[in-house]
């Protein structure tokens, strides 16, 4: 016969299931750092060109969306928890699959199957951060998305530090490694009990119809958001180059990005306490587009190390907010969310260098700038409960 917890107990946040999503964070920012970081060795070793290296990235993106489509229904039947250990198995899996791929259709398929654990995994995550953030009654979404740009930091560093070992190697001992882990946390993610402790107006929000206009508009806000992250992913140091920087100061420009991001990330949480979501994302949109159109305006590489730094720091609590605001309406909202806003990750780097051939580099980055200032002028109507 079982008793019913105390009420202290059910006060008392689930500080290990906090843990749990910590590590989860981590291993995807991770995962994603070293698959990224060594792709021009996996197109060396395929002897892919650009066209054909574009191919494998849109297998990946297509079974990512993919994945997050179909991970927001399984979390809103099964419960998020549920896409915790097998997507995170399978990622891993698919991440050792890749490094034995030297075709361009293996390599397809392979990167199809990768984005689609990614897809899962992210659902998983990020639904059951929205729950466990209920049970503590305090945001604690931006620390959990600091947990991943720290990962892809430590990715980036493993990956520097074993440029000497063939990536095939290297895949498969990160792959290995993180399905083993996923296998072994998988007593403790069925201990947890905050992760699929939906409120009865999630619930019901998600069997019933979501609001469909507040569903989109903050996906599109995250589209805008994560443009920009791609922008910055992508075409940062190729802006340093252009400016005559050295190609050491050219590379610290992404890291300057991620590292500002990671630290605002990490007191997200307790701006978002003191000011509110909406003040919180506003600003730091305001700040983001600030900095990077002076930044790319003034046209020196300090001023445009600046700009790149304003634009992690600005959004940094951008995405996070917006997952929260989606889990009201449940996990097929925070699927839906996620989905439109990695639509606009992708199309970003497309979006800028479009527009780079058509005027110029500088030019071209007035859209990421006026996208931030969007968010900045629009948040509030996502954000703000009613």
């Amino acid at each position: 016969m079982t008793t019913a917890p105390t009420a202290a107990a059910q006060a008392a946040p689930p500080a290990a299931d906090w843990r749990l999503l910590t590590g989860v964070f981590a291993t995807l920012g991770i995962i994603m750092a070293v698959w990224g970081a060594r792709m021009p060795a996996v197109q060396a070793a395929a002897h892919l060109n650009a066209g054909q290296l574009a191919v494998v990235l849109l297998g990946a993106a297509a079974g990512m969306v993919a994945g997050l489509q179909v991970g927001g229904r399984l979390a809103a039947r099964y419960g998020p928890s549920r896409l915790l250990v097998g997507p995170t198995v399978a990622f891993g899996g698919s991440l050792v699959l890749l490094g034995q791929c030297i075709t361009l259709p293996t390599l397809t398929l392979g990167a199809a199957v990768f984005g689609c654990a990614h897809g899962l995994l992210d659902v998983g995550a990020n639904a059951s951060a929205v729950n466990c953030q209920r049970a503590y009654r305090r945001p604690i979404m931006s620390a959990l998305h600091a947990a991943y740009s720290i990962g892809a930091l430590a990715g980036a560093a493993l990956v520097v530090a074993t440029t000497w070992i063939p990536y095939c190697l290297l895949f498969n001992l990160v792959g290995a490694a993180t399905a083993v882990g996923a296998l072994v946390a998988h007593r403790a993610v069925r201990a947890a009990r905050s992760l699929d402790d939906f409120s009865s107006t999630a619930t019901t929000t998600d069997r019933a119809q979501p609001v469909p206009a507040r569903v989109w508009l903050l996906g599109t806000l995250a589209a805008a958001c994560l443009l920009a992250e791609g922008a910055a992913a992508d075409w940062s140091a190729v802006h340093l180059r252009s400016l005559h920087a050295s190609e050491a100061t050219a590379a610290s420009a992404y890291a300057v990005y991620s590292g500002a991001m990671a630290v605002g990330r990490l007191f997200g949480d307790r701006l978002t306490v003191r000011f509110g979501a909406s003040v919180t994302v506003r600003s730091g949109a305001a700040l983001a587009a600030v900095g990077l159109g002076i930044g790319v305006a003034v046209g020196s590489p300090a001023s445009a190390l600046l700009g790149w730094m304003a634009i992690g720091l600005g959004l940094s609590t951008a995405v996070p907010s917006l997952i929260s605001a989606a889990g009201r309406g449940g996990p097929r909202a925070v699927g839906t969310v996620a989905a439109t806003g990695y639509l606009g990750l992708l199309a970003g780097p497309a979006a800028i260098g479009g527009l780079a051939s058509l005027s110029t580099l500088p030019a071209a980055f007035t859209l990421p700038v006026v996208l931030a200032a969007c968010v900045a002028l629009t948040a509030h109507r996502a954000l703000e409960q009613r």
